[in-house]
């Protein structure tokens, strides 16, 4: 840590100077550029005022003027070699306003006189850089007046590395001079990328006779020469660093030895502990970390026992000291394929009647003898059984040895002088089992010690099949949910016969469930877990909803039959349902009938009763369904305004078989009769049922024999008008 922190010091200090320096050096470098380039200016323009001055001398004379005028080329020729080798200029030319030129000691291109005759002409320039070839040059001009103006006398001074190194020489520093001619102009110093890395440039302007491409001088000095007086203390500072971070490390590595080394040793103890190896930390010294370190060690050993108790304690039963249901199942998870476990019957019984205490006595005393028989394997109690883990081949020899073990440690268990008899049922269940079924064994040895009891054995192998998928239907009513909104739930609807009418004009909604896993769902397993679960209420709004858009269908296709509903007790209780049951008995096209259980008053009476009422009142038909199943009662048949007895089926099914069954029907529908009801017989599979019912005046008639309970469109097919008599044999339905 310290010298991490040493380090960043010296980073700091390092990006400090470092920054400092080169801020200087690109100060000191910025400043001289532009002195340079005041300087050059002056040069520029002290220079530009001799030539001026020298060629306005010439343009002023007489002798010159009329030569010029008359086209004496000689005269003018002589004139400017002359006046040229005075001035000590490269070459110097005679420019007419016609565009004649005359030159002497250089040659000037056509382009470049057209440049200059262009640039002349516009009055704009009469010194700058004129571009002839691939060279620069200094061009500078004074007009021929006689008296008005017939040309220009021009001097040129080349502008040449030679040039560039005098003004390099005139610089505090080594800069680099160039003239370049064309591109945008960057205002003042800047940073620029080089052949030597980073570069401060300055670019300057420079009068031009050529307008596109305008010319530029450009001073430019490299950093890294701007820096290099300071390598020297660059490397001062990194030596000095290096001896700092040396000496830091010496020290901390001493430091380490005595005093943080020991304290590591007890961290590192520390966290031993956490993972429950209470090791010791071996510190050898006198001084304070000492003495921490031999209290450290006996907090270590007093938490090794504390824990071995606590162990102890969450792996044993408090009452008998046998292990209990969390090493047994350390023990299923180490080793042995089959669970036993052993429960004593009536425990409850025998409890009360010897005490807790007794019972304790009994259950280890029923534990050390199935130890003993099994060579000292481990018996956990759990609960009122005893459980041990086994190891078995097949099914039939576990079970051989839990039928060994009860014959052997079922004796009576003598407590201070007093005999204590005990009956013993064993289940058996394996280790390993498929995934569907529950996850611990012990629960599953468990489950078979109840269904050995139920079959009155003393030993049962746990039944998959007979146990059924609880697990499974705790995600049902989530899924049927969804499934409302898949499509996956409809509506199945099976006649109703009609005596009288002799045909069949009312059908009953029943609901079904194509899972796409579990396949055809029953609806008394699904409907009684929404009823247990608050869910019923949406599943019927969905049914009511269902069932009045198919009346109208049906009504369309021109059949015209009431409508049958169920409608769960839990239901009648609720007022905001009885408002959407009436709002959506407005869109029926026929009758419509709710059919409801005679027990669904009984939880609250007064609201049922007032919600049956309101149903009645707006001409919705009750039917009291599965009349005869329960505790049939004549107050409720009384209290109940309801306008349909429905028979239950278990009556039906025997009618033509029992004349008790028969009897009790009868009187069934002249009771119905006699309260202004109409009854109707559910479970018709017969036609010598259907011709006994009739016999006995009953209404109408609902079952196989008329009709199995069938998809819309099934239904829509059995009722055309070949269909809609009274059926003499089992009618071609849908299944």
């Amino acid at each position: 840590m310290y010298l991490a922190l040493f380090g960043i010091a010296v980073i700091l200090t390092a990006v400090a100077v470092v920054s400092a320096v080169t801020d200087s050096a690109q100060r000191v470098v910025r400043q001289e550029l532009q002195a340079s380039g005041e300087v050059y200016g002056q040069i520029w323009a002290s220079r530009s005022a001799q030539l001026r001055q020298g060629a306005a001398i010439l343009a002023h004379d007489y002798g010159f003027r009329e030569a010029v005028a008359t086209n004496d080329e000689a005269t003018v020729r002589s004139a400017l070699d002359n006046l040229r080798a005075r001035q000590g200029v490269d070459g110097a030319l005679i420019m007419g306003v016609d565009g004649y030129a005359t030159a002497s000691g250089l040659g000037v291109d056509d382009g470049a006189l057209d440049t200059l005759y262009n640039g002349l002409g516009s009055g704009d320039v009469d010194a700058g850089v004129l571009a002839i070839g691939d060279q620069s040059y200094q061009v500078v001009a004074a007009p021929v007046m006689a008296p008005v103006l017939i040309g220009w006398v021009v001097f040129i001074e080349r502008l040449d590395a030679a040039q560039m190194q005098t003004l390099e020489r005139l610089s505090a520093i080594p800069l680099s001079a160039t003239l370049s001619r064309g591109g945008a102009l960057t205002e003042g110093p800047a940073l620029v990328d080089g052949p030597e890395g980073r570069t401060m440039r300055l670019e300057r302007a420079l009068p031009s006779f050529d307008t596109d491409a305008p010319a530029t001088l450009v001073l430019s000095y490299p950093l890294k020469r701007a820096l290099k007086p300071y390598d020297t203390l660059f490397l001062a500072l990194a030596v000095i660093a290096l001896i700092g971070v040396l000496g830091v490390a010496s020290g901390a590595w001493m430091l380490a030895r005595s005093v943080t080394r020991p304290i590591s040793d007890l961290d590192q103890a520390v966290h031993r502990i956490q993972e429950g190896d209470y090791a010791e930390a071996a510190v050898d010294s006198n001084d304070e970390i000492g003495r921490l370190a031999s209290s450290f060690n006996a907090m270590v050993g007093d938490l090794r026992d504390r824990e071995a108790r606590l162990t102890h304690m969450a792996l044993h039963d408090q009452e008998t000291g046998l292990p209990n249901r969390l090493a047994l199942e350390r023990e299923i998870a180490r080793a042995g394929s089959w669970v036993i476990l052993i429960g004593v019957d009536r425990f409850g019984v025998v409890r009360n009647a010897i005490g807790y205490d007794s019972m304790a006595v009994v259950l280890a005393a029923l534990g050390q003898r199935i130890a003993a028989e099994l060579s000292g394997a481990q018996v956990a109690r759990i609960g009122p059984a005893l459980g041990v883990s086994v190891e078995a081949a097949t099914a039939e020899e576990a079970l051989a040895i839990a039928t060994d073990l009860i014959e052997k440690v079922q004796a009576p268990v003598r407590i201070e002088g007093a005999t204590v008899d005990v009956t013993l049922t064993a289940g058996v269940a394996p280790r390993d089992a498929a995934k569907a079924e529950l996850a611990s064994p012990i629960d599953r040895a468990a489950i078979a010690v109840d269904q050995a009891r139920a079959d009155h054995r003393s030993v049962a192998l746990f039944d998959r099949s007979a146990y059924g998928d609880p697990s499974g239907n705790l995600s049902l009513i989530s899924e049927l949910m969804s499934a409302l909104a898949r499509g996956e739930v409809s509506l199945a609807y099976q006649p109703k016969f009609d005596f009288r009418a002799d045909r069949i004009n009312g059908v009953e909604a029943l609901m079904r469930w194509s899972h796409p896993e579990r396949g055809f769902v029953s609806p008394d397993l699904f409907i009684g877990m929404a009823e247990e679960t608050g869910h019923i209420r949406p599943l019927t709004e969905w049914a009511v909803r269902r069932a009045i858009d198919d009346q109208i269908a049906l009504a369309e296709a021109g059949h015209d039959l009431a409508m049958s509903v169920n409608i769960s007790g839990r239901l009648l209780s609720d007022e905001s349902f009885a408002d959407f049951a009436l709002e959506e008995a407005r869109r029926a096209v026929g009758g419509l009938c709710f059919e409801i259980t005679e027990t669904a008053v009984m939880s609250n009476p007064e609201t049922a009763l007032r919600i049956v009422e309101r149903f009645s009142e707006a001409g919705i038909r009750v039917s009291l369904d599965d009349y005869g199943s329960g505790l049939s009662s004549l107050a409720y048949l009384k209290q109940i305004r309801a306008d349909e007895l429905k028979i239950d089926k278990a009556f039906i099914m025997g009618l033509d078989q029992s004349s008790r069954d028969a009897l009790l029907v009868k009187s069934t529908i002249d009771l119905a009769h006699g309260l202004g009801l109409r009854i109707v017989a559910e479970g018709v599979e017969t036609e010598t049922a259907l011709v006994l019912l009739r016999g006995m005046g009953c209404d109408m008639a609902q079952g196989y024999f008329i009709g199995r309970p069938m998809p819309l469109a099934a239904l829509t097919e059995m009722l055309q008008p070949a269909a809609k008599t009274a059926p003499t044999r089992r009618p071609r339905t849908a299944a």
